[in-house]
């Protein structure tokens, strides 16, 4: 036990490192909005170091690194094409450097480590996972695959479909209802905790080994994220930017669409 408490703080102290020099970069730029792309990306390099260090079988370690690298290099990406075409900062960290004042820059560095300290939480379940000494390929696995899977298309569906919408001169003003965007209001968000979704799926391959009294720590990564997603640090803020540029348009898609699981859409009575 005490080596995995040591790899698992060896692996903080490197993300806490890699938060600093990107703290550095993005407060050089007046851009807190970098600390997205350092989320997604630090969680990737943290499970590669697991997939060194972890005491299960070797394709394990890495067909784990791989699901989990295939959702968190998209995203890491998705969010550094973002920075670079739009290089003014997201209005929830203006906010928040508007509300600090001077001391916002240490304030930020705190943020950005709280974002390092968030991953080594959520990666636990992959650790443990990456610990499994089974042998051989279970059903659990093939569907835990299938649901990064669908994750990550989903993700990348809905993120297109608001690009393609946003492109469009005509869309100035009014909010998306295209495609996965008229069942949810936030279809980028729900595939992004249907990814953590996949963990469970997979711990159940622990079954029958020494670790499957562990396998509730699994559930770590979607009841985290679905509480930050829809109490904390997505929709609510998300929202709140949405009615301020877009006002009644807004608010009737909120009466009209589910917020986070797709649904079909409601019709407002005619008056």
């Amino acid at each position: 036990m005490s080596h995995i408490l040591i790899n698992i703080l060896a692996g903080w102290a490197g993300l806490a490192l890699f938060m600093t020099v990107l703290w550095r970069f993005a407060m050089a730029r007046d851009n807190a909005g970098w600390v997205d792309f350092g989320w997604a990306l630090s969680l990737v390099l943290l499970l590669a170091w697991y997939s060194l260090v972890a005491g299960g079988e070797p394709w394990r370690r890495l067909f784990y690194l791989v699901l989990a690298s295939t959702w968190g290099l998209r995203l890491s990406w998705h969010m550094f094409q973002r920075l670079r075409s739009d290089r003014n900062e997201d209005p929830r960290y203006r906010l928040l450097r508007e509300h600090w004042g001077e001391s916002a820059r240490w304030k930020f560095y705190f943020f950005f480590q709280a974002q390092g300290l968030a991953n080594v939480f959520l990666s636990l379940p992959v650790y443990l996972l990456m610990s499994n000494r089974r042998e051989d390929f279970s059903f659990f696995d093939l569907a835990g695959a299938l649901v990064v899977a669908a994750a990550v298309l989903g993700e990348s569906l809905a993120d297109r479909q608001l690009r393609q919408w946003k492109a469009d001169p005509s869309s100035q003003g009014r909010t998306c209802r295209k495609g996965l965007w008229a069942v949810s209001r936030h279809p980028n968000y729900f595939f992004e905790w249907v990814h953590w979704l996949a963990y469970p799926v997979l711990g159940l391959s622990l079954l029958g080994t020494t670790l499957a009294a562990w396998w509730p720590l699994t559930l770590l990564g979607p009841v985290l994220m679905l509480l930050f997603l829809i109490r904390f640090t997505g929709i609510p803020y998300t929202e709140k930017r949405a009615l301020a540029s877009r006002g009644e348009d807004y608010r009737k898609y909120q009466r009209e669409v589910s917020a986070f699981f797709p649904w079909f859409p409601k019709s407002e009575p005619q008056s």
